[in-house]
């Protein structure tokens, strides 16, 4: 029978042949463009009124990096503000539906509202400390949202009465405070604020405290008025303008307390309540998920349960007022 195996000789010259081949086709094979590994990457759209504060970014970077997404790697950022003009958000909201990120990370109440008008189908994930996502029609219930929005929400508007009597344990004779905030955003913390004050038999001025123009108005008219203390509650605007606030208070020589620890640790009297750096990290671990596979309307929506207690007794003395030990005792920090 005649064999048909090739001979030595040639075989070796096959074998050859195709590994050359193989070797010229790597060899010039045409590497990925930037634009090809862009791509790749998963898009995340950051949306707020305001400038988002480097800080609070790293945190949330932090958090995505917890789930194996690295900016400039797996995950890159589309950022879109309002510059603190509260009636340009629907339109700065729109332009980031347009490029198509794959999760939306809002930044505040009226950055989530404008993302929800926004867009149906993109996840959001939400932090929001003024809000009752369950009341706003944004989640069926905390534990499950069923929706397409979850994060970090603070429905707590009795931390402000809180931080009223926070103020009348150092200024025992408190009889006029002057609430600084959003008459809309911080609907609820007003209330709340105003019936502790009935309580304590304390009388309330209510100022507007949407941009930085009218949180500068609303302490000088406080002074002007004579009021014992301030009570800023929190937004956006707030936060992106703590030092001036409390530089302002000091100034002015307002006794003024702030939901941020930021404040305290800028200047102000004293802060009493979650940690927003926190929130912001939960909220990258939070967006890692969804770029993972996970569903939004199974994410719990999370609220915080630790609130620190921060005094600067520096601020206590340049404005001449005593803090009573019993409160040093339960502080979180007390900035000498």
């Amino acid at each position: 029978m005649r064999s048909f195996a090739l001979p030595r000789r040639l075989w070796i010259l096959a074998r050859w042949a195709t590994f050359t081949i193989s070797l010229a086709i790597t060899f010039f094979a045409v590497p990925p463009t930037d634009a090809q590994t862009a791509a790749k990457k998963a898009l995340v759209g950051v949306l707020g009124i305001t400038p988002n504060v480097p800080a609070n970014h790293e945190m949330f970077k932090q958090g995505l990096a917890q789930l194996g997404y690295t900016e400039g790697q797996q995950v890159a950022f589309v950022e879109k503000h309002a510059d603190s003009e509260p009636a340009r958000l629907a339109a700065v909201a729109a332009e980031l539906v347009r490029s198509k990120p794959d999760v939306i990370f809002a930044r505040g109440p009226a950055a989530v509202a404008a993302a929800v008008q926004a867009t149906k189908v993109i996840p959001i994930v939400a932090v929001d400390l003024e809000s009752d996502p369950v009341a706003l029609g944004y989640a069926k219930t905390l534990a499950r949202p069923a929706g397409h929005v979850t994060g970090v929400f603070l429905d707590l508007p009795e931390l402000s009465a809180k931080q009223l009597q926070l103020f009348r344990e150092i200024v025992p004779s408190l009889s006029r405070v002057a609430l600084v905030g959003d008459s809309l955003g911080n609907a609820a913390q007003y209330r709340a604020t105003e019936r502790a004050a009935k309580t304590f038999k304390v009388q309330v001025q209510t100022f507007e405290g949407r941009t930085p123009a009218e949180l500068d108005a609303a302490l000088e008219a406080a002074r002007r008025n004579g009021v014992g203390g301030v009570i800023v509650f929190s937004s956006p605007t707030v936060y992106g303008n703590l030092p001036r606030i409390a530089a302002l208070a000091r100034e002015k020589h307002l006794p003024t307390v702030a939901l941020f620890s930021e404040f305290a640790e800028a200047g102000g009297l004293l802060s009493y309540g979650p940690s927003l750096r926190e929130a912001f990290r939960r909220c990258g671990i939070y967006v890692g998920k969804i770029l993972s596979g996970a569903k939004v309307a199974n994410l719990p929506i999370e609220l915080p349960d630790k609130f620190d207690l921060v005094i600067n007794a520096q601020t206590a003395k340049a404005l001449g007022l005593r803090l009573p030990d019993s409160l040093l005792r339960r502080a979180d920090k007390i900035i000498e």
